[in-house]
């Protein structure tokens, strides 16, 4: 697709539908061009509400206030209200619906086993998906705003929320479920009607517009276009594309800002079919973060770019050589890449699994994102293999399991027929991934697991979902591996494993790194190493925005250093796509 096709996008200008969905892979801007567009449309005159679903949401941050999920008016911007849909308090408040009219007529053995029923990370989902429903099939709420606007979790989280309503609906369809069980799904049969709302009003293009955000780079497109293709089988077509980030033509003879508007072209030029079909917009490369008011309403408009100084202070920082050096002299077994998403964990996860092949270290590298964009990046070779946890796989092996032992241990088929049904549930898949990643880490006395692991929010729901898995096994009838059992002690233990947090040098992916780090704390898993991805800072630029961008990264990387002791290992921006023969880029000193 051409430059020349792409639109400004101005939201004042723009005919919204009442619902507006902001979606795409991590890291692109959804949440900042959800918060300008918020901001714009209430700056109009407009009455609007705002929502994240994103259980690594960050509006706070952009805010600058206090989010909570009943609704927060913020004081700048009269007209909007902002929600935040926290996943662990709506579980909790989802759990608490359903045991609460059982206290004082069960005993109390039989309300233990409700709230273990409802201890899997499978009711989070389910928790989110359901004030999701009640705010979009709200006729009150409806009446009270012009615009309804979401600010969705990355692609594959999103994906999974709107498939789930199929999947429930599908396991509510049966036969009714034994009058004793009482699990996560327990409380949806009485709410499916408010779910078959839900879905068709996110299918109506008359009320739902679902705009995938995207960066004008490879594989952020590619996403788009997988994604565009997936909501478009579910029945969401009334789909816009808005490019985030793009640097317009430079006006100075600046070797880098000429390098990244190549880059960005020749992504665009070379984007799937899916732009050139779709209402595409763009918003222009801004010299700042997107936090605060003033900046949300410049956001559309102009930059007003500000330099402290003239020069670029330019640091000595670890090299992602020096990382590799690092684990493969203490004999790191287990190494995970965390962050936000679109921060380059797959890209560095990648890297780290290469470094380590090359001195001649047996290496698997594999992935638990759905999205699994490591195809796209390293290819094997005699020292580095590559996985995948495919879900729809492993689950359909998982079922065969459970129900062939059912069948040998002399179940009936009055017994079999309960079980096939209780493995309609949903949550049947996190289990069966969540075995397939034990499995892979176990193979770690063998060779070094890398893991390419989900954004923030799926992977934290991974790691703690272990002490809740066995009761979900339990309840299926399955069996608890070893390599279960063993996974929790060996992701604690400092001397085999290893998390690498990744970030971006600035405000949004630093703070959520620093959640992500208190988060991994309590689980009582430890981090040392963060690697700072894209950085402008150390490389040579006259380009105002870009000179503006380097400037305002120096803040976060004094304060990364400070949280690491030093342990963090910067990698500049490159002009090269980061996949095949050119990972070797970054690992040179």
């Amino acid at each position: 697709m051409k430059r020349t096709q792409l639109k400004s996008y101005f939201p004042a200008e723009i005919s919204f539908s009442k619902y507006i969905f902001f979606t795409g892979k991590g890291g692109v801007g959804k949440t900042s061009l959800a918060c300008a567009t918020a901001v714009a449309l209430a700056d109009n005159g407009k009455k609007v509400l705002l929502i994240s679903t994103d259980p690594a949401s960050n509006l706070q941050d952009v805010f600058d206030t206090n989010i909570n999920n009943k609704g927060v008016a913020i004081a700048k911007v009269p007209n909007l209200t902002v929600t935040n849909l926290n996943p662990e308090e709506a579980a909790h408040e989802y759990k608490e619906s359903i045991i609460a009219p059982y206290r004082g007529k069960m005993p109390e053995m039989m309300l233990r086993n409700m709230e273990e029923q409802l201890s899997g990370s499978c009711t989070v989902e389910i928790a989110a998906f359901n004030e999701f429903s009640e705010i979009i099939t709200s006729n009150e709420k409806s009446a009270d705003y012009d615009y309804i606007l979401f600010d969705t979790a990355p692609t594959g989280h999103t994906l999974r929320m709107l498939e789930l309503p199929s999947a429930w609906d599908n396991y509510i369809s049966h036969d009714a479920p034994s009058d004793n069980y009482i699990g996560q799904l327990s409380g949806m049969k009485e709410k499916q009607a408010i779910y078959k709302e839900a879905v068709s009003r996110l299918s109506d293009p008359t009320l739902t517009t679902l705009i995938l955000v995207s960066r004008p780079d490879y594989t952020p497109l590619q996403e788009v276009a997988r994604s565009s293709k997936e909501l478009s089988d579910l029945q969401i077509r009334n789909q816009w594309i808005v490019i985030n980030g793009l640097l317009q033509q430079p006006e100075t003879d600046d070797f880098l800002a000429a390098e990244l508007f190549n880059k960005q072209t020749n992504s665009l030029e070379n984007a799937p079919e899916v732009l050139s079909k779709s209402q595409t917009f763009y918003v222009p490369l801004r010299s700042y973060n997107l936090t605060g008011v003033d900046n949300l309403r410049n956001f559309f408009f102009s930059d007003n770019i500000q330099l402290i100084g003239e020069d670029i202070i330019a640091g000595t920082y670890e090299s992602l050589t020096n990382l590799i050096d690092y684990l493969y002299v203490t004999n790191k077994r287990v190494v995970f890449t965390m962050g936000k998403g679109g921060v380059g964990k797959s890209t560095m996860a990648a890297a780290l699994a290469l470094g380590l092949s090359e001195k001649e270290q047996k290496v698997h590298l594999t992935t638990t994102d759905p999205a699994d964009h490591l195809k796209f990046i390293i290819s094997e070779n005699s020292h580095l293999s590559i996985s995948n946890i495919d879900p729809d796989k492993e689950l359909a092996l998982y079922k065969k399991e459970v129900i062939e032992k059912a069948r040998l241990n002399g179940k009936s088929d009055e017994d079999i027929a309960y079980i096939v049904e209780d493995l309609q549930s949903p949550c049947t898949k996190e289990i069966a991934v969540f075995r397939a990643f034990a499995e892979v880490v176990k193979k770690a006395d063998e060779e070094v697991i890398i893991i390419d692991t989900a954004p923030t929010g799926h992977t934290l729901l991974l790691l703690d979902s272990t002490e809740s898995y066995h009761r979900e096994v339990e309840r299926s009838q399955g069996d608890i591996p070893a390599s279960v059992k063993n996974l929790l002690p060996r992701l604690r233990d400092r001397k085999e494993t290893e998390v690498i947090i990744v970030t971006l040098p600035e405000a949004t992916p630093v703070l959520e790194a620093e959640r992500l780090k208190a988060d991994l704390s309590r689980a009582g898993i430890g981090n040392t190493w963060w690697i700072v991805n894209n950085s402008m800072s150390n490389t040579t630029t006259n380009n105002p925005i870009l000179k503006a961008r380097a400037k305002g990264e120096q803040r976060w990387l004094s304060h990364i250093q400070q949280i690491t002791q030093d342990h963090m290992v910067l990698v500049p921006w490159q002009h090269e796509e980061l996949k095949g023969d050119n990972l070797k880029i970054v690992l040179q000193k």
